[in-house]
């Protein structure tokens, strides 16, 4: 059964005699059709070609057509003579032998890897080296490859018989050696063994990946060789398993060396699709950028156990060739595609590869012997992850992945991970080019570190103030989803990275943003990020440096790698748990972060800011061993709000002496702590240099000392005096205001006088105190005091310009309206104040005739003012608003030749509100902000204020009135659930005013106009969560149109201010948002068609492009006053439009 299993199997292996060419034979010519055994040549009669089994020979260049005369001159074995079966099995084995050593000269297999399509390239080459490989095949079958590199080619034949025959300079031996320290096995990418075949193999040194020492923890020294055809899209690996390791040296060093010069030479570039079907798979995941973009072809080794296996078992533990991408932000291993017959490149949709951030690279390891090497990625909080590469082109995996990084992080000084690698390698380096961007390049960092940890990158907010003290200066303000109050900890690890070495900003906030997600976080599974030197490279001695908490190595990290931070504020960015039994208070970990540092010199940080931070005794203890050393120059340690008891401010005021030649500033706001008057004096006496001193919501002892005295005060050049919520006593407010009338005060810019008591007469004696010749250049605060009180005097201070360029005076509480009037008319007459907050007044009611007339006078009249805010408050306990009457007051702003900036929020203008706006900003030329969200607007009301911006040419900020979207939404959707609740039909004739108030263009989605009965229709039917969708769907996409409209205006009025030509308008005349424009129209709401419930709604407006004046109709609901109907969105609501 086996000998006719093989007959088989030779019969389909045996080629036609036809293709064979006689070739004429001197000593013996031949007969045409007779193929006579060449017998082989001894090794006694050609001694130059002899070889020995390392593979040293002279080289020397076949002749090809003589090769291929040899190879194609073998006379016809006499077993192919024969057509009956062998007369034992022995001599079957035989003519088998015979017959494969003819078949393989004259058969071309379809493999890739065969000989016979590429044999005149094969044996053009120069022979570099080659060798015996020991037996294989079965008992009685046994054979001795033979393996052969050339400068082009690495060649296995079936012995040394048929290299001889391709090589002349290889000596062929009638008697194969045996070597018993090498044997070679290959497979391919389907994992199939393919040592089995006969035929010649042939492996183009430009298809070798890569070529290295195989460590599958087996007593042999073996060779892994991996090769890919781009053309054919075929890969495979051969094993070449040896017992010398001097061998297996040679052979590695031999074909690594001969294969890199070929693809010096001679280097295959990727097929168009390949690249194609690599750039989708990043693409996919968002990081193709054609300026940084490479791939290589590389072997992804298995991770092989040190268990013992058959050469069966080793040919199953095959590694796998691949793809690697590195992209903008992420390493890509991308499987090759699978071959198919299909005209279409395959999708990358299904090929499960692999990706990791750049910015998680932990190590870059190259091995010197082979082309081995590993890449090490470790995202935070999780062990780091191996990947074991091989390529032939590892200096340019490894050159290419170094400078990516680089770019990623240009003001880094040193790279986080480890480069392990050839010195030589170091040379091919090249510095990262120079690009003109933003905050050196925080954005680029910052955007990597957010692909590498997954964060979102639209969720991060921040701001750069280029005009305040140790300008610029970094905050970072609220997340920008909503849904996601407080930042997670990776989106911090991303954004306290990306300001690492960054020495843009001089100061860097985390003020109002909680790092509750950082505080006590510790990563165990390593500590490259762990700051151990400062930015010059000086060690950072620090005991249990790497053992620190997350948020303490971040913030180490800032104060240690930029020299240009001076001045950092954590305030309120920490929520402290009361300490127990079983969590005892470690403290904050700021104190323990950035005090060690300056005592130590390693940081430029002298202003920390810690208001709203609980401190505990071991804060309080990194404090005071840090202030008490002189060297560390602090100009400020604001600890406002943070707990502390009497004596814990004795002892922060006690230490804070030592800095008196460079301290600044002194923050003691809103602690437990009472002060005493005479003890404070002692203290604040030694500090020559403060400038900015808050004193806010503190407590002091009684008495009838002063809190500051004159002296005190005279001795400083205070910038900024806070004293809100102070109990001020009359010898304190006497001090003040001998302190304003001196010329020394002059510097003072902010005085914060808030819920102090004063009333309106004493406020007016500090406005008089405060009196120069010209408008000083002072902010007051002034809010929540009795100002209603002696008011009369505090009116004439006002109109007589007593005032200072900027007040802040809110949350008034008037008892009588008339004392408010007076207070505006004061303003009409005010021409010394620019800058006016009087947001969130209470009235008795809303604004009567005579106060909404006298403001109109003052929005008309009053031409000093340039900011206005005139703000309402809008909240469960307490609501706080002008009324209706201030739609005509604001009328005024008509006339209004000064105001830059308006705000005018939480209001309830509500329609009419909108219309008012809407005719002041087409002819007010001076505005350049308007404020108006929290009105209730909906998106009728913002479609006019939009298209108001058409004849506007000044104006530069309008919200985007997402507040009002909001509550516009939950509306409808209150309206929609009453109406499928009752589903009444309610027959109401129309009155005189909804038909003048009254669009006439769409009908609403739940009534419709009746004209032959002349009645609002609601139909019983009820809406669908299909009809609420669509609605909903019309609404946001209506309401997203409405505002790039407003975008593209604002844009041409910037342009119109920096003085650059526009190259047109937002929106051209004919295109001009009108009336039509203004409503949403049957068919933008999805129409009545899309859903099956409202089907009966289709005949209105029927037949006609829009629905007219007659078809309209409000949506059901009434208000209960002047028969005004309110629609879920006030779409009834009329539009008047000035044309």
């Amino acid at each position: 059964m086996s000998d006719r299993r093989r007959r088989k199997s030779l019969s389909i292996l045996r080629p036609p005699l036809a293709p064979l060419t006689p070739i004429d034979d001197e000593a013996q010519p031949m007969t045409p059709g007779i193929l006579k055994k060449r017998r082989p040549t001894s090794l006694a009669q050609d001694q130059s070609g002899s070889s020995s089994p390392t593979g040293h020979s002279d080289i020397e260049r076949a002749n090809s057509k003589n090769s291929l005369d040899r190879l194609r001159g073998k006379k016809r074995p006499h077993s192919l003579q024969k057509t009956g079966r062998p007369s034992s099995l022995l001599g079957s084995l035989r003519s088998h032998d015979e017959d494969e050593e003819l078949t393989r000269a004259a058969s071309s297999p379809s493999s890739m890897l065969s000989l016979a399509p590429i044999i005149p390239d094969v044996a053009a080459g120069m022979v570099i080296q080659h060798g015996p490989l020991p037996e294989v095949g079965p008992m009685f079958r046994k054979r001795c490859p033979y393996l052969v590199l050339t400068d082009s080619h690495l060649i296995r034949f079936k012995n040394q018989e048929r290299a001889s025959d391709m090589f002349p300079n290889i000596l062929a031996s009638p008697t194969q050696p045996r070597m018993r320290h090498s044997r070679l096995s290959s497979s391919s990418s389907l994992h199939e063994l393919q040592s089995a075949s006969d035929n010649p193999h042939s492996i183009p040194l430009l298809h070798i990946v890569a070529v290295y020492k195989l460590d599958d923890g087996e007593p042999y020294f073996s060779i892994e060789v991996a090769h890919f055809d781009p053309n054919a899209q075929h890969a495979a690996t051969m094993t070449i398993q040896i017992h010398d390791p001097r061998d297996s040296d040679t052979w590695l060093t031999a074909i690594r060396s001969t294969a890199s010069k070929a693809r010096m030479v001679n280097a295959i570039p990727f097929s168009q699709p390949l690249i194609e079907y690599t750039a989708r798979a990043l693409e996919q995941e968002r990081d193709y950028d054609p300026h940084h973009f490479r791939m290589f072809t590389v072997v992804q080794r298995a991770n092989k156990s040190g268990k013992r296996s058959s050469s069966d078992d080793l040919t199953k533990l095959t590694s796998k060739i691949c793809i690697l991408a590195i992209g903008a932000y992420k390493v890509h291993l991308v499987p090759l595609p699978k071959t198919t017959k299909a005209p279409s490149s395959p999708s990358p949709s299904d090929t499960g590869g692999e990706l990791y951030g750049i910015v998680t690279l932990v190590s870059v390891n190259i091995q010197n012997h082979d082309d081995s090497f590993q890449l090490w990625f470790r995202p935070p909080f999780q062990p780091a992850i191996a990947l074991h590469l091989a390529a032939l082109c590892v200096d340019e995996v490894a050159v290419w992945l170094r400078q990516t990084a680089e770019y990623l992080r240009p003001e880094w000084t040193e790279v986080p991970f480890t480069w392990d690698v050839p010195l030589t390698l170091n040379d091919q380096l090249l510095p990262v080019p120079a690009e003109e961007e933003e905050h050196r390049a925080f954005d680029r960092t910052l955007t990597a570190y957010c692909a590498g940890y997954g964060a979102d990158t639209s969720n991060i907010v921040y701001t750069v103030d280029t005009t305040c003290e140790d300008a610029p200066a970094f905050s970072l303000v609220e997340p920008g989803k909503l849904d996601r109050p407080k930042y997670s900890s990776l989106e911090l690890l991303a954004i306290f990275r990306a300001l690492r070495y960054n020495e843009t900003f001089k100061t860097i906030s985390f003020a109002g943003i909680s790092l509750d997600n950082l505080h006590g976080l510790c990563d165990y599974h390593g500590w490259e990020h762990a700051p151990f030197t400062t930015r010059s490279g000086t060690p950072v001695d620090i005991e249990g440096l790497h053992q620190a908490p997350v948020l303490i190595q971040e913030i180490r990290a800032l104060a240690l790698k930029s020299r240009r931070i001076r001045r950092m504020d954590f305030s309120s960015c920490l929520t402290r748990k009361p300490p127990s039994a079983d969590s005892p208070d470690s403290g904050c970990g700021i104190c323990e972060a950035l005090f060690p540092l300056c005592i130590k010199q390693l940081t430029n940080v002298d202003w920390v800011i810690l208001n709203g931070l609980t401190l505990s005794d071991d804060d309080i203890d990194y404090l005071y061993s840090a202030a008490i050393e002189k060297s560390c120059h602090f100009r400020a340690i604001e600890v406002g709000s943070c707990g502390l008891s009497d004596r814990s401010v004795q002892v922060i005021l006690q230490c804070l002496t030592e800095q008196s030649a460079t301290l600044e500033a002194i923050n003691l706001s809103g602690n437990y702590a009472r002060l005493e008057p005479r003890a404070l004096k002692e203290y604040l006496h030694d500090f020559p240099y403060i400038r900015d001193l808050n004193l806010s919501y503190i407590y002091r002892t009684s008495g009838r000392e002063p809190l500051l005295e004159l002296d005190t005060l005279l001795r400083w050049k205070l910038f900024r005096l806070n004293l809100s919520r102070a109990s001020l006593n009359t010898e304190t407010v006497a001090a003040l205001g001998a302190y304003l009338r001196d010329p020394r005060s002059s510097t003072l810019r902010h005085l914060r006088l808030d819920q102090c008591g004063l009333t309106g007469g004493v406020v007016a004696g500090l406005l008089e105190d405060m009196t120069f010749s010209t408008p000083r250049a002072l902010h007051l605060y002034i809010s929540e005091n009795y100002l209603e009180k002696e008011h009369e005097r505090l009116c004439k201070a006002i109109s007589e310009s007593r005032t200072p360029m900027s007040i802040t005076v809110t949350m008034l509480v008037y008892e009588e309206e008339r004392n408010f009037r007076l207070f505006v008319q004061a303003w009409t007459n005010n021409k010394s104040t620019s800058y006016l907050n009087i947001s969130k007044v209470s009235l008795p009611a809303e604004a009567g005739a005579d106060t909404v007339s006298a403001m109109r006078r003052m929005f008309a009249e009053n031409q000093t003012l340039e900011y206005l805010d005139i703000t309402g408050e809008e909240s469960h306990l307490e609501v706080s608003h002008f009324g209706p009457g201030l739609n005509k007051a604001l009328m005024g702003l008509k006339q209004n030749k000064k105001l830059m900036l308006l705000c005018v929020e939480n209001q309830n203008l509500g329609m009419p509100g909108a219309n008012t706006l809407a005719s002041i900003l087409e002819e007010n030329s001076t505005l350049r902000e308007l404020h108006c969200s929290g009105n209730g607007f909906s998106l009728q009301a913002f479609t006019v204020i939009v298209c108001s911006l058409f004849h506007n040419k000044t104006l530069l900020h309008l919200p985007t009135m997402d507040e009002d979207r909001v509550k516009a939404m939950k509306k409808m959707n209150r309206a929609i659930d009453s109406t499928r609740e009752t589903g009444i039909r309610s027959l109401t004739k129309p009155t005189k005013a909804m038909v003048r108030r009254s669009v006439g263009l769409v009908p609403s989605p739940l009534s419709f106009y009746n004209r032959v009965d002349g009645e609002i229709v609601t139909p019983k039917k009820e809406f669908s969560e299909a009809d609420r969708n669509t609605m909903m769907t019309s609404i946001m996409d209506n309401w997203d149109q409405q505002i790039n409209t407003m975008r593209g205006y604002l844009q041409r009025n910037w342009n119109l201010a920096q003085g650059v030509p526009p190259e047109g308008t937002a929106v051209s005349e004919n295109h001009r948002p009108g009336t039509s424009h203004s409503a949403i129209t049957v068919r933008e709401w999805g129409s009545v068609d899309a859903t099956p419930v409202a089907e009966g709604d289709g005949q209105v407006g029927k037949g006609k492009g829009k629905a007219t004046s007659d078809d309209y109709a409000e949506m059901r609901g009434f208000d209960g006053s002047d028969g005004k109907m309110e629609g879920a969105l006030m779409l009834g609501e009329r539009l008047k439009l000035e044309e």
